[in-house]
């Protein structure tokens, strides 16, 4: 079965300043305006549990259709989004 993997940086400021697929699906034509959607979508959720737990790593915080939003955040609130595949 083929999987991709959407990896994306985003600032403080809510601007994504890295962003990578990785796997083995062809790469859809919308599929990078479709992750920056999701992404978008979740930032809010993300920003309000980034200062109510001490986790760094939030699970499964969004989801949209089959994809699954996961964050890393670090101590400088830069958060690391992953948008694994199921």
């Amino acid at each position: 079965m083929a999987t991709t993997a959407c990896f994306i940086i985003v600032s403080r400021n809510d601007i994504p300043i890295y962003e990578a697929e990785v796997g083995s699906a062809a790469k859809r034509e919308d599929a990078a305006q479709l992750h920056q959607f999701v992404l978008h979508a979740a930032l809010d959720i993300v920003q309000d549990l980034a200062w109510t737990t001490s986790a760094m790593f939030l699970k499964a915080i969004d989801r949209f259709n089959d994809l699954v939003v996961s964050v890393y955040v670090t101590a400088g609130h830069i958060l690391y989004t992953h948008i694994p595949p199921n």
